[in-house]
């Protein structure tokens, strides 16, 4: 992040914070740029930015003012799926999005990688490049099962921040998070068995549950405070529930942190009916706040919460490093794991836990948090500024994703289609519904760098939705 973005940023945050009131006068170039010890040119730049993004208005020989503050635009309503059993689709416009991952002439604003660009990742390639110089018979060797000790020794240190409790010996190292949760899946269920999600819900873990024959009954979703407690329990009684799958912090594809009491609530529910919880916690240390928040599985106590998470999300998709905590099922994880892959990669399980020990993931994390919160606030005032009127956006609490709701006309699959011939990919919300629903909504993927070419796709994606409605 350049000099001149990262002040205009941080007026943005004092500016969405009310800390400068409608119609107040900033302080001059040469005044701002003494108090940050930059240049005026650099000040310059950033006034200009935020101009851009219509948070400040210019006014001849007078300076800088913030402009009359645009509303909001809500967020989404709870969601309202069908709550039955259904057979998982739409395998062929998955599979369109992964493959556009190997074209760099497009513009991936439907994927879900991170920001891998960041200098805070250095001493990760220091370390790989470390291992295998020095550790060739180990790199070269076959890993043991469970996955290297020395890196399950610190992910154990990782989690006492979520309050989680767990041994070296009580977590198995998998191929990402991914991995984990077809793992637990395989482990827990059996085909023609059904499983609770969130509506929406991410369309990778759908996919999962198309291939292993297990239907998905959806239940209702808030944006901000997460899955109905009360429509779950309803689904409980009605069907034979295997399991429920639950991304309770910095949720994948809305955002939101379930508050404590729901997370408890659901927890209580599965000893009740005896039913497993898949616990993603891939976005868990990307929240906003810190300490980052818990996961159901802190308050665990009968092994019921299969917990799976990885570096993917906050370090780099290449690793291939995620890891479970099994609970009561760990023999049967362990059996289908080496059924499914055998062991893992040691070299990069080697480099990512002297990454930890050494103090750097903290740092590369924190540093995320700070540019993803950043991304996320110049996102949603490129949208307020380029979408059309009627929309509602989510409000994430961490991670670095955004849903979109645009009026019942819009068909953001045609959209999509249309957009792919100018490059630009984009997420349908109809892949985040086992039924096809959210035909109306789109993701964006807020880790890409707001600078003006994204900036012209933002305009281009809203121009696209202006036609679409007319």
């Amino acid at each position: 992040m350049t000099r001149y973005q990262h002040l205009a940023n941080l007026l943005a945050e004092r500016i969405e914070q009310g800390l400068y009131r409608q119609g107040e006068k900033l302080p001059s170039v040469r005044a701002l740029s003494q108090e940050h010890g930059v240049s005026i040119s650099t000040v310059q730049q950033a006034y200009q930015t935020l101009e851009n993004l219509q948070l400040i208005t210019p006014q001849p020989r007078s300076g800088y003012f913030i402009a009359p503050r645009k509303a909001q635009p809500p967020v989404p309503a709870m969601s309202r799926p069908a709550q039955r059993p259904v057979d998982i689709t739409h395998w062929d416009q998955v599979l369109t999005l992964l493959d556009a991952r190997s074209d760099k002439s497009i513009t991936a604003f439907g994927g879900g990688a991170p920001d891998v660009s960041q200098p805070s990742l250095k001493p990760l390639w220091r370390e790989m490049s470390r291992v295998v110089q020095h550790n060739t018979a180990e790199v070269l060797s076959y890993d043991e099962i469970s996955g290297r000790r020395e890196l399950r020794e610190q992910i154990a240190r990782l989690m006492l921040d979520s309050e989680t409790l767990a041994t070296a010996d009580d977590i198995i190292i998998t191929n990402g998070c991914h991995a984990a949760l077809s793992i637990a899946l395989l482990a827990v269920c059996e085909p023609g068995d059904i499983v609770a999600v969130e509506s929406p819900s991410y369309y990778g873990t759908m996919q999962l549950l198309r291939g292993f024959g297990i239907k998905a009954i959806e239940i209702p979703t808030d944006p901000q405070t997460g899955i109905s407690i009360e429509a779950l329990e309803m689904a409980l009684e009605q069907w034979p529930i295997k399991g429920v799958i639950l991304v309770p912090n910095c949720n994948n594809p809305l955002g939101f942190i379930m508050p404590d009491a729901r997370k408890r609530q659901v927890l209580s529910l599965a000893q009740r009916y005896d039913i497993a919880i898949f616990e993603d916690d891939i976005y868990g240390e990307l929240a906003n706040d810190y300490p980052r928040p818990r996961t159901i599985k802190s308050w665990d106590i009968d092994g019921r919460v299969l917990l799976c998470s990885s570096f993917t999300k906050t370090v780099a998709p290449g690793l291939r490093v995620g890891w479970m905590v099994p609970g009561r099922y760990y023999d049967r994880v362990l059996h289908m794991k080496y059924a499914a892959s055998a062991t893992n990669v040691p070299a990069t399980q080697m480099a990512v836990a002297a990454f930890v020990r050494e103090g750097h993931y903290h740092r590369h994390v924190r540093r995320m948090r700070q540019i993803y919160q950043s991304n996320m606030e110049t996102y949603t005032c490129w949208i307020r500024q380029y979408f059309p009127c009627g929309i509602c956006v989510t409000r994430p609490q961490g991670g670095y994703m955004l849903w979109v709701e645009l009026p019942e006309i819009v068909d953001m699959v045609c959209v999509a289609k249309q957009l792919c011939e100018l490059k630009i990919q984009v997420a349908p919300g109809s892949l985040f519904s086992a039924a096809g629903k959210y035909r109306n909504c789109l993701r964006i993927n807020c880790a890409l760098p707001p600078n003006e070419k994204h900036r012209e796709v933002m305009e281009k994606l809203g121009e696209a939705i202006r036609v679409a409605m007319e």
